[in-house]
């Protein structure tokens, strides 16, 4: 763009542009990579959702500011000479200490995961040689009325016309409904603190009723509103009262290790908004697809939001995120304790067996993350023959820009606490580990058998009731190896003593 538009101002965005923001590694190169906006040769970078930023952007441009003197908005990233670093800058760790990884990036990513907050964040200079990529502190979060004025514009819910082809993925979000921003779970693998920030946002009742009215009126729209949520659907509002007025607490999360006593957890509008959306003629059914945080919902001490989800807003599967079961690595993940999912799939059980329903939990779980040995894997596979499940798919976990896991994976350190992290870099290693959470297959035989020798668990192989690899042709758990796959049971209706859903 920039070879064939040499003097038109460029300015970047978007979610790839807002997390390669900075210095950041690439997973596909197995190198560190210089910001986005060096490379890309852009004159600012947008990061963040965007729209105060743009604003500022285009009236400044619209009263003849030149774009390399719009160096004061919030949310935006720019280059200037190192001279011109503003005065009270935090300066990062510069380009060539981040190349050797180590604790300068961990350093780098711990300066600017705290002040990723509109209240509290500082501008912070990264240095190139003799010129510097100055960010500036995030942009305030969009108020509700703010939030409903952007999606009550006419947008085109649609592709592109210059795609040709169908998209599959059109027909899960063309009839959705966005209806909060932000996400205050902190897990260590999402890149949503540095692209939305941990300050939730939502838009009110009116504004989603009101989108929900014109997705009838598509000729495509069937009845059915395939999700209402975001990033995590049951969040509707800041963490606690001071977030919303002062910012996210530094050093901290809000729901792990233990929920925060501020933490407020209350899913009365949400209820509200999915009941006035069900009332609606034309809507059939009304589905949550987005991502259910367990554990804050769990912290609700009116505890009606599981019943009325149940009742509802399943379609015979509900997805969830544990992601794993070792205390280790759960806390490496910022993920809550085993103990909290397990109460949660009893709940579960519970509110489905007083409905009459049979519907099934489908956990998703992360194999070779940051923090995760291979005595962690084998926790996590006994956890799945003890639950009959096998899960159909497995996340292997791979790095991304923006995250505290990628951070981690390219120092060795955890940022937040300075300690070293074991990370599960080696080929053999990462494949051992996501065989385990797939043990019953045969393709994965020998490697499972290899991993459990390497482990000193040979207690798990032979004909025993707990055995991961069996010796007499068997599947683990009674399935033979040529036999069909495990029926599907509700979570609560395995075998005696057994929670397992498959």
């Amino acid at each position: 763009v920039r070879q064939a538009y040499k003097k038109m101002p460029l300015i970047i965005g978007g979610l790839e542009a807002s997390l390669r923001r900075m210095a950041h590694y690439d997973y596909w190169k197995d190198s560190l990579r210089r910001s986005v906006l060096l490379d890309s040769k852009a004159d600012l970078l947008v990061y963040g959702m965007g729209e105060a930023a743009i604003r500022k952007i285009a009236a400044a441009l619209d009263d003849g500011t030149a774009v390399s003197e719009i160096r004061d908005v919030p949310g935006t990233v720019y280059v200037c000479p190192a001279a011109e670093i503003p005065e009270k800058a935090l300066f990062l760790p510069d380009h060539e200490k981040l190349k050797t990884g180590g604790a300068a990036f961990a350093e780098s990513f711990r300066v600017q995961y705290e002040n990723a907050d509109p209240f509290t964040g500082r501008t912070m200079a990264e240095s190139y040689g003799g010129r510097a990529v100055v960010q500036n502190p995030p942009a305030p979060p969009l108020t509700r009325e703010e939030m409903d004025r952007v999606y009550a514009l006419p947008f085109a819910r649609g592709p592109h016309p210059s795609y040709s082809e169908k998209i599959p993925a059109m027909e899960e979000i063309q009839f959705s409904l966005v209806s909060n921003r932000g996400c205050f779970g902190s897990c260590a693998f999402c890149a949503l603190a540095f692209h939305q920030g941990r300050i939730v946002t939502s838009r009110s009742k009116e504004s989603l009723v009101d989108e929900a009215k014109i997705l009838v009126k598509d000729s495509d729209f069937k009845g059915y509103i395939h999700d209402v949520g975001g990033p995590t659907a049951n969040f509707r509002d800041p963490a606690c009262t001071k977030q919303g007025t002062k910012g996210s607490c530094p050093g901290k999360r809000c729901l792990t290790p233990e929920p925060c006593p501020s933490l407020k957890s209350d899913h009365s509008e949400y209820i509200e908004i999915l009941r006035e959306l069900r009332k609606l003629e034309g809507i059939k059914k009304v589905f949550i697809r987005s991502g259910i945080r367990f554990d804050y919902m769990m912290e609700d001490k009116k505890n009606d939001f599981l019943s009325e989800l149940c009742e509802h807003h399943v379609s015979g599967q509900l997805k969830v995120a544990p992601e794993h079961v070792s205390p280790d690595v759960l806390r490496v993940m910022g993920k809550p304790k085993r103990q909290v999912y397990d109460e949660f799939v009893r709940r579960y059980a519970e509110v489905n067996k007083k409905l009459g329903k049979k519907q099934y939990l489908v956990p998703y779980f992360i194999s070779g993350h940051p923090g995760a040995r291979l005595k962690d894997a084998i926790t996590m596979a006994e956890y799945l023959r003890d639950t009959c499940f096998i899960p159909e798919q497995v996340q292997d976990f791979y790095p991304t820009p923006g995250t505290l896991a990628t951070a981690m994976w390219f120092s060795g350190i955890d940022p937040m606490t300075g300690k070293k992290v074991h990370i599960p870099s080696g080929h053999e290693e990462k494949a051992m580990q996501r065989a385990l959470l797939q043990y019953n297959r045969p393709e994965n035989r020998e490697i499972v058998r290899k991993a459990l020798i390497k482990a000193g668990r040979q207690d798990l192989i032979g004909n025993g009731p707990k055995a991961l690899i069996r010796e007499d042709g068997r599947k683990a758990g009674g399935q033979h190896l040529s036999g069909r796959s495990p029926v599907r049971r509700p979570i609560g209706k395995g075998k005696k003593g057994r929670k397992g859903g498959r």
